[in-house]
């Protein structure tokens, strides 16, 4: 079991990573866009958030896995999510398609697993 100091410094890590990604670098939001960067080849990471319904997330790990694109399961809902984007709404998926300055498509992965 993760202890809940790590998994609060994990979670603060992905935050801050995702607020960068979000300053320096190119991303889509959104259940429709993310199928369209997917389809298309241009996503380098999807995050998902853990109140996605069942058959959108299996519909975009699908897809992930076809395009061989590494999916991440964000710890907190769709609200929690949109606020780490810097937004005011609710946000159920992302998909990364330039990183810009973060390091996050390099250690999203393997902390997915």
């Amino acid at each position: 079991m993760v202890t809940q100091k790590k998994a609060k410094k994990a979670s603060e890590s992905i935050n801050s990573r995702l607020a960068l990604v979000m300053k320096s670098g190119k991303y889509c939001l959104g259940f429709k866009q993310t199928l369209k960067t997917l389809r298309q080849g241009k996503a380098k990471l999807v995050i998902i958030a853990n109140n996605t319904p069942p058959l959108r997330k299996s519909e975009i790990e699908y897809y992930a896995m076809l395009a061989k694109t590494g999916v991440h399961h964000f710890a907190g809902n769709n609200i929690e999510l949109g606020t780490a984007c810097g937004r005011y709404f609710r946000v159920c998926t992302l998909s990364v398609t330039d990183p810009g300055d973060s390091d996050i498509i390099r250690n999203m992965p393997t902390d997915a697993q």
